[in-house]
This record gives structure tokens, sequence and C-alpha cells, in this order.
């Protein structure tokens, strides 16, 4: 008969005091030129414009304004590098499938983007926020894509679950894990979650520290 699982002792009440802790912005880029020497373990935050990503890593932080949030879709227009509790770097993506966003920029930021991927060694994961409403769009699938190309590992994380109707909730679930099912970078993991009313952010904190004792950090 096995034991627990040493990964998970203690584990809520210690992602519950890293998020709550120090967080600090530490560098923006909106080139590879422009990218930080690689450190601390990185952990990215991916998702279309309007998915509510600044919401949520606002959420996971206890803050309200650390990411900045807009009604204007597109604000976040270069990687955003925040330290938590030097323990890792929470990177906020720049926001895609914002038609108003002019053509020559989006093809930059793809271009960033793909270089990133695969240049990052400390890169430990990617968490694509999907909308719980309308599930993997053309613009996420093609971000799904760029990861598994890069060979990065990735989770789903679905947004707006608030919004949903219970009778929703399943269904939902188990169209994200068709689609995880025939990816080879995905981790097969979906946590749903609403920065309005909190639920699931335990639960991404606790997924985030997971990774780093898995890896031994």
């Amino acid at each position: 008969m096995s034991g627990p699982n040493p990964l998970e002792r203690g584990l809520p009440e210690e992602a519950r005091k890293l998020f709550m802790g120090e967080v600090d912005f530490k560098w923006g880029a909106d080139s590879i030129e422009g990218l930080p020497p690689m450190g601390l373990p990185e952990i990215a935050f991916a998702g279309r414009s309007n998915v509510g990503k600044s919401s949520l890593v606002n959420a996971l932080t206890g803050r309200k304004t650390l990411a900045r949030t807009s009604h204007t879709p597109g604000r976040t227009q270069q990687l955003n590098y925040f330290n938590v509790g030097d323990r890792f770097m929470l990177v906020d993506m720049p926001g895609y499938g914002y038609a108003a966003v002019g053509k020559e920029k989006v093809a930059k930021w793809n271009a960033m983007l793909r270089t990133y991927l695969r240049g990052r060694a400390n890169l430990y994961r990617v968490y694509v926020l999907i909308d719980a409403r309308h599930g993997v769009k053309p613009n996420d699938a093609e971000m799904l894509d760029m990861l598994d190309e890069a060979a990065v590992s990735y989770a789903l994380v679905l947004t707006k679950a608030d919004e949903l109707k219970k009778s929703e909730i399943e269904p939902t679930l188990e169209a994200a894990r068709a689609v995880l099912a025939k990816r080879p970078a995905a981790f097969p993991e979906i946590i749903l979650t609403s920065s309005e009313t909190g639920e699931g952010v335990t639960d991404l904190r606790e997924a985030v520290v997971r990774l780093l004792r898995e890896r031994g950090k």
C-alpha cells in the first residue's frame, strides 16, 4: 500500500503563501532581443485578447492591478515578467486573435512568440486560457499548434466558468479533453476557473507549485 504523495504534502498552504506573498513586475519585452537573461523558472499564461487573462493573473496573486485589465482587447503587447516570491517568473504573454490589431504587428508578435517558445530552456509550462463559453476557437488551435511544434508543455485553463450553466460544465470539459487527447505536448489537466467567483484559482495555484516541486524548484 503506497503512502501519501510527497508532492502533495503541505501543498495548499505553500501555494497560498507563494501567491499571496511578494509579486513584483520585473521586465517587459516586445522583442526577442529584449528578453531577460534566463534564470528562474518561467511559467507563462497565454490566451485570446478577451479571455480574461489579466483578471485571472490578478486573482491568482490576490491583487487588483498587478496585470492591467482593460475593456479594450489587445492591451498586453509585450511579454510581461512578474517575479513570484523569487521562486519563478510568471510571464503574461500578448493576447492573440484581436482583429483590430494590424497584420504587421500580429506577424511580429507571432514571430517573437515562436522564437520565445523554442528558445527558453527554463520555460516549464504555458497555461493556455480558453473562454469556457466558446471552447477552443481556430486562433486558440493555432496557439496549441505552435506549442506542439515547439515541444513546450502546456495545459488548458477554462475561464469565465461563472457564466456557464451547471448542465454545460461537463460537456465543456469533455470537449476540451477531446482537443487535448490529440496533442502531443498537452498536459492532461484542465482547470475550470472564474476570476469573478474565485472558482479554480486555488487549483491553479496548487498546479503551479506542484509543477515547481516536480522539477525540484
